[in-house]
């Protein structure tokens, strides 16, 4: 019985020496390039002047700007938005994303009257 688990540990450990197979080392590939440093360095340093060309806009800095809106007509709107009670009002902030009748079409004024 001792000698069948020897001889069986011994096959095993005979398969798993021939299994481990390493790669052999090649050293560092050297690279046949038709260009010269000479002819290299020119463009390395036109690449380096011209900046990241795949980097978002975040980091260009300030951009221009051109409004097409007029400025009386942007000032009209944000006044009449500044006066609107219900303009905050935000319909995910209800039960069902749904705002209650309650808050849609005010029975009392927001505004304060003179009591006279």
């Amino acid at each position: 019985m001792n000698a069948s688990k020897v001889l069986a540990a011994a096959a095993l450990s005979l398969l798993a020496a021939a299994g481990a197979h390493a790669e052999t080392y090649e050293g560092v590939l050297t690279v046949n390039s038709g260009v010269s440093r000479a002819e290299v360095a020119p463009q390395a340093v036109a690449a380096a002047r011209a900046g990241n060309e795949y980097g978002d806009s975040a980091s260009a800095g300030a951009q221009a700007f051109t409004s097409t809106a007029d400025r009386a007509t942007i000032q009209a709107e944000a006044v009449a938005k500044a006066h609107d009670p219900l303009a905050s009002l935000d319909r995910r902030a209800f039960y069902r994303d749904e705002v209650p009748q309650a808050y849609k079409k005010p029975s009392v004024s927001f505004t304060r009257q003179a009591g006279l």
